[in-house]
């Protein structure tokens, strides 16, 4: 069996564990280690040493400069794992089998960012991996692997994304081993469904509760951007206050209650209104009394 020989544009915690379990494979070779401009990652870099691969800092993968540094490792296919730019064709198409992208997401559906903290924030029943190979869309190629996971209450997005980092590992490399085996059947997109849907990346301000909303809904809204997320915020008399957990209580404890109202507390925890609804809100950054008011939503 031939060799396959990989470019790994690839960074974070996403990336280690595809990477050890290529670096265990005799029959796969990373040529060189590309990791995000600026990147905060160093345990990539600690492993290019370590196994004597090139690491190529500070590349702009559309650049000529970069097209001809990477041509003259003549690899048979670039792997993306967690990396943050968008590949033009010429770049895809220089391997033999062109270049593939690992995606924590059920395509042709939450295409785009934060895909984990979506799918909690939407009260998804599953979320999916898709491993598809790149073209100049943003998550549009046809798919080579895709594998869908349950979601329970009891997840979070700290526990989706442990969880991610270990199927994203594996899914990739059955992937390569389908590539290189020739067993490739791909699935374009479209035919699951015309259009698909996109996600926007969650920027700062995002984390503000809104109370007028259901008891699920503001549960899923927390969840998904616990630690090592922001964590939900909201705030009162102007003072920021985070808060990383709560329960939904499914007993009326109390008649008559306003959104956002603190209606008791325990040492622990508070219980808090919200839209014809209560949740309990649990980890929270600073003490709150009972009576007073969350704002709706503040920023």
């Amino acid at each position: 069996m031939k060799k396959l020989k990989i470019g790994y544009f690839a960074d974070g915690p996403w990336s280690h564990e595809a990477f050890n379990m290529i670096i265990k494979d005799n029959s796969l070779e990373l040529a060189f280690i590309a990791p995000r401009i600026n990147t905060k990652d160093n345990t990539l870099k600690i492993y290019s040493q370590k196994h004597k691969i090139d690491y190529l800092e500070n590349s702009r993968v559309n650049s000529e400069s970069f097209f001809y540094q990477v041509k003259k490792y003549n690899c048979d296919i670039f792997v993306s794992m967690s990396f943050n730019q968008i590949f033009k064709k010429k770049i895809i198409n220089l391997p033999k089998f062109k270049t593939i992208n690992c995606h924590a997401g059920s395509l042709p559906f939450y295409r785009g960012r934060n895909i984990l903290n979506w799918v909690l924030i939407n009260d998804e029943d599953f979320f999916g991996i898709t491993v598809h190979y790149m073209d100049e869309g943003i998550d549009t190629g046809d798919i080579i692997l895709q594998r869908k996971f349950p979601i329970t209450d009891n997840d979070s997005y700290k526990t989706l994304l442990g969880f991610s980092y270990i199927e994203c590992a594996k899914i990739l490399y059955d992937s390569l081993k389908k590539i290189q085996h020739g067993d490739v059947k791909t699935i374009k997109q479209f035919s699951i469904d015309p259009i698909g849907s996109y996600c926007k990346r969650r920027v700062e301000g995002d984390e503000f509760i809104n109370w007028n909303q259901s008891s699920r809904q503001v549960f899923n809204f927390i969840r998904a951007i616990c630690k090592p997320g922001p964590s939900a915020h909201s705030k009162i008399d102007n003072k920021i206050v985070k808060i990383n957990n709560s329960k939904i209580i499914k007993e009326q404890l109390f008649n008559d209650f306003k959104p956002g109202e603190v209606l008791s507390k325990n040492n622990t925890s508070y219980i808090v209104g919200c839209k014809n609804s209560l949740i309990e809100i649990k980890e929270v950054s600073s003490p709150i009394k009972v009576g007073q008011f969350f704002n709706s939503k503040s920023c």
